[in-house]
């Protein structure tokens, strides 16, 4: 496909990181000694920076609006880039306040912290916050006590009020499905919450002819305001384990529909340039219809992110 033929994109998970490192400190966090390695081309450290020989474009605000020129894509969200800023978001709030046509900001906050939700109501007054994404300490079992806490409840009635998006990473060991239940409670008790769910739970994509997207997934399946990203992560999962990435796509929209599955690119953690990961999602939906490509491709993200969010555009 030439450049020119490019469809229109948007990009729902776009980590930036700032060039300028005097005004956007670095505050990188520090695996265990005991943690497992990072498997190259899964999940990146800081930067993007993995495996033996990694491709890493820091994707400062100004390179990504080059790079989203050249593909044909007309927004992205602006994820919160944890493993480098931790919960200081000035660089993704300052780049969406510079250019709120295309970057739509998804903060990272710590969901155990008791003035979490008062930051977000003073992100969505001055900043015209889009998301938040919640973070803490998980159990040895892999649990996440934090998703649904007294004091992360506290953040989710605040998201309620404002019809915020919710982007959750819920991924333990053997994927993130079993969170499923927990998820459906909140999506049921917040109904004018979107959850968006990161990189489509991580599957155990090589279980059985769904590809990992189990019963825990079926659940899901009636929850219209649950969301799902397909991103570089997956790729480079189904890659690494020799699964084509379009079949496990195809199964995903006959589940969930195209209208709850969107393109994000993850750059700033999985390796790879730009126009490689776009060139890698074109290739995943391949045996999608063209009606099906428009949503997962673009519509669907921005009318998750965009249309429907409190940023006045």
């Amino acid at each position: 496909m030439t450049q020119s033929a490019r469809p229109l994109l948007f990009d729902s998970h776009a980590h930036l990181v700032a060039d300028d490192q005097k005004a956007y400190p670095r505050n990188p966090m520090i695996r265990p000694a005991s943690a497992p390695p990072r498997l190259p081309g899964v999940i990146g450290t800081p930067g993007g920076h993995h495996g033996p020989n990694p491709i890493n474009e820091v994707p400062d605000a100004l390179r990504m609006l080059e790079w989203m020129k050249e593909e044909n894509v007309d927004g992205a969200v602006a994820v919160q880039k944890r493993m480098i800023y931790r919960f200081d978001n000035s660089y993704i709030l300052d780049s969406s306040d510079k250019y709120p046509e295309i970057f739509s900001a998804v903060v990272i906050l710590d969901a155990e912290d008791e003035g979490t939700p008062d930051l977000v109501r003073r992100y969505i007054t001055d900043h015209g916050l889009t998301g938040v994404r919640l973070f803490g300490g998980r159990k040895e079992d892999g649990s996440m006590p934090w998703l649904n806490s007294p004091q992360a409840l506290k953040t989710w009635e605040v998201a309620e009020e404002f019809g915020l998006v919710m982007d959750l990473e819920v991924l333990a060991h053997g994927g993130g499905g079993p969170s499923a239940p927990a998820i459906i409670e909140l999506g049921r008790r917040f109904p004018n919450v979107r959850i968006v769910l990161d990189h489509l739970l991580e599957p155990e994509s090589d279980h059985g002819d769904n590809y990992g997207l189990d019963e825990n997934f079926e659940l899901l399946v009636p929850e219209k305001n649950i969301s799902f990203k397909f991103t570089s992560i997956n790729l480079d999962i189904l890659r690494e384990t020799n699964i084509p990435g379009e079949k496990v796509l195809r199964v995903a929209v006959d589940m969930f529909g195209a209208d709850r599955i969107m393109w994000g690119s993850d750059i700033g953690t999985s390796s790879g340039t730009y126009k490689d990961m776009v060139q890698r999602m074109l290739d995943a939906s391949v045996l999608l219809n063209e009606e099906e490509k428009r949503a997962v491709l673009h519509d669907t993200g921005k009318a998750v992110f965009v249309k429907g969010g409190s940023r006045a555009r």
